[in-house]
């Protein structure tokens, strides 16, 4: 049986707090085969033994995290040489030192490679002790803004269906006072257009309102972004693709994130779908003004 026929193998780790155990769940419910705190040196007998009571078709994820120690070393090993036999997807979960020691105080836990110091000195550890497998991932997801069921969402968007060999593109809007997103792929910036908030009925609305859509996307300058933009996404998928990659995630900014981010992220999302391309705008900022 070919790679393309087995069921996906999903290895889920990141930092401490991010969100892991929520991802766990979530791919429990997508119908993963969920194994948590698995030694990576476990992970081609933990295949075969799915392989055997729930056939090769059955889709598996594992967590990993740095309670493994050394043996994350086994885990990018195993991994780059594809020892599974299954198409495999790292999802690694992420977000700022400052949001994550707050979730551990909330949650009073204290971090394991904290020992007798602060929760901050654990997780620069445990940062530094898993910064190549953040740099080899598939799939980057940052949980710093999201809440659980923004990050439910997030995991069904990536793997509700693995059978699909179509590239999954999300393309969010964003605003700059608000920061740049850190998952991002690509980043652009739609600042060089005209601000519709300085249209006095403009100014009320979002870029998803018809009115506000035609005035930023219907200028000379914004349609050849638009086309030279969306080739160029289209090249990138295509090396995306060949070299196993199945997710982007593309960031549209302006100002404030409510008017011409908005109706771009829309235009482009529009575009790639149209072009036969799995792709979902997200407003991340929207209603935050």
């Amino acid at each position: 049986m070919t790679t393309e026929q087995r069921g996906e193998l999903v290895v889920v780790t990141g930092m401490t707090g991010a969100g892991r155990s929520t991802a766990a769940k979530e791919l429990e419910d997508l119908g993963f085969y969920v194994v948590d705190n698995m030694p990576p040196t476990l992970l081609k007998d933990v295949v075969r033994l799915v392989d055997e009571s729930r056939g090769t078709e059955q889709p598996i994820a594992v967590v990993v995290d740095v309670r493994s120690g050394s043996f994350f070393d086994t885990l990018r090993a195993n991994l780059a040489q594809g020892l599974t036999g299954r198409r495999t997807t790292l999802l690694f979960l992420d977000a700022t030192d400052e949001v994550l020691v707050r979730r551990q105080e909330a949650a009073r836990r204290p971090h394991p490679l904290q020992g007798g110091g602060r929760l901050l000195d654990g997780l620069l550890r445990e940062r530094a002790a898993i910064a190549e497998l953040r740099s080899t991932a598939d799939l980057v997801i940052d949980t710093t803004n999201l809440n659980v069921h923004q990050l439910t969402d997030r995991v069904a968007e990536a793997f509700g269906t693995p059978d699909t060999v179509r590239l999954k593109v999300s393309v969010v809007s964003f605003g700059f006072k608000y920061g740049i997103p850190v998952d991002a792929d690509f980043v652009a910036d739609m600042r060089f257009l005209p601000n519709p908030f300085w249209q006095p009925e403009l100014r009320p609305l979002t870029g998803r309102d018809a009115p506000v859509a035609t005035y930023v996307t219907g200028r000379p300058e914004a349609k050849q972004f638009l086309d030279q933009y969306v080739a160029l996404l289209e090249t990138v998928a295509e090396g995306y693709l060949r070299e196993g990659k199945r997710f982007m995630r593309v960031a549209i900014g302006c100002t404030g994130g409510k008017h011409r981010s908005v109706a771009m992220t829309e235009a482009i999302a529009a575009e790639l779908t149209a072009r036969g391309h799995d792709a979902e705008p997200q407003h991340r900022d929207l209603g935050r003004e």
